[in-house]
């Protein structure tokens, strides 16, 4: 988290963040420098629907540094969101709030298929006809006391892919559950979980993009700025080549590599990950039965067409202006393809305890889009909101998120 000279603070008056469809939040507001609330200064304020255009502009001048905002309100359950800027001896400052309207009724705009299991449960039966083909490398410079540290790489599918990834296994005789780790969005190398496996738990970090994920740094800034900038894209009008399919499988396929293992308990295992890595958790929870619990962090690649429907989607925000911009994205192909993607389906699928955590200020992966996912889970389920996180999480996030992992583990 960056922290700007001057910080434009803005603070709902319900103290979660959160109202009732019609109810209008007031924002007090104050411009501060090193806490202490500047002189007169001018505060321009924009309000509209979550990362949708502003539907109200205007300028105030703070006499004292202080004052206060009407938001409005909304008609439906959803999101609102003031941004404010500033400007203080010639530099410009901006900050923005989000407010919540009843979320917990916001309903998922994307299409079921019909077929949607069914299509999973053939793309499983193909994969499953490769063997898995499983090779280890013991990476003795990031071995400690207690863990063994390996890079592993495995089959994903019958094309010859493969995935890689950072194995970490105690060193101790015995039998231990398994957390496997899946990423962000993102291309770059992995270290391991090697904490949590010191605290007696196999981890299996994943990378997505088929490349070993122990190269020099250089080698994925080059990727990532290159042939795999737009990723997340690629062949999406195309449903059986889309690049999330080797994706979502091969994640899966990192469930039979811990089941593989003479060391792993052949029970408890548990799946995890925040953005990308929030979406894969509940799409590989819901795709191997064999998953205990799953802990999903401000999930990716759900809601995806929100936009459609004049309100915000999830990332990657492919469908954002759709008539100008990513008009090329929104075609009868490419959006039937997106319906057997987008993880609000997997959501419906899912039958373990699941932790959610995310924020209000999320504009990567917008809160109506996280709350589209965690709406439709009919399993467990248990939010950890921390209203004023953007894309981002605090320490204690990640703690009771990996506590949840370990009390389903039944070893907390």
């Amino acid at each position: 988290m960056n922290k700007d000279f001057v910080n434009i603070r803005m603070v709902p008056d319900h103290q979660d963040w959160t109202y009732k469809v019609g109810e209008k939040p007031r924002l007090k507001v104050s411009v501060e420098k090193s806490t202490t609330p500047v002189g007169s200064v001018m505060l321009t304020y924009a309000i509209g629907p979550e990362m949708m255009a502003p539907t109200l502009t205007k300028k105030v001048t703070l006499k004292d540094g202080t004052g206060t905002i009407d938001m409005g309100t909304v008609k439906e359950p959803g999101f609102l969101t003031c941004r404010a800027t500033v400007v203080v001896d010639g530099t410009t400052y901006s900050n923005w709030v989000t407010v919540g309207f009843e979320p917990e009724k916001i309903q998922p705009t994307v299409p079921y298929p019909k077929d949607f299991v069914e299509y999973w449960e053939g793309q499983k039966e193909i994969a499953d006809r490769v063997p898995l083909d499983v090779e280890m490398q013991l990476l003795p410079d990031r071995c400690t006391a207690k863990v063994n540290v390996y890079e592993v790489s495995y089959a994903v599918n019958k094309s010859g892919a493969r995935f890689y990834g950072i194995l970490c296994i105690p060193k101790a005789e015995g039998k231990y559950p398994a957390v496997l780790h899946v990423p962000g969005a993102g291309v770059r190398p992995y270290n391991g979980v090697i904490d949590m496996a010191e605290k007696g738990i196999i981890t299996l970090q994943v990378g997505i993009h088929g490349i070993p994920v122990t190269y020099p740094d250089r080698l994925y800034r080059d990727l990532r700025t290159g042939i795999l900038q737009s990723y997340n894209t690629y062949n999406l009008d195309q449903r059986d080549n889309y690049y999330y399919n080797r994706v979502y499988i091969g994640c899966k396929r990192g469930v039979d590599v811990i089941f593989s293992l003479p060391q792993f308990d052949g029970e408890r295992v548990a799946v995890t990950g925040g953005s990308q890595g929030g979406a894969l958790s509940v799409v590989v929870a819901a795709l191997d039965s064999r998953i205990k619990c799953l802990s999903a962090f401000y999930p990716a690649l759900s809601d995806m067409t929100g936009y459609l429907h004049n309100r915000a989607g999830g990332w990657p925000h492919m469908l954002r202006n759709a008539e100008t911009v990513n008009r090329a994205n929104n075609t009868k192909e490419k959006l039937e393809t997106i319906s057997y993607y987008d993880v609000v389906n997997f959501a419906r699928q899912l039958k373990v305890p699941v932790f959610f955590s995310w924020g209000y200020n999320d504009q990567v992966c917008p809160p109506t889009s996280t709350y589209s996912v965690y709406n439709v889970v009919t399993a467990p389920k248990y939010l950890m909101l921390m209203q004023e996180t953007a894309h981002w999480a605090y320490p204690e996030q990640y703690r009771a998120g990996n506590d949840f992992i370990l009390k389903q583990f039944n070893l907390k």
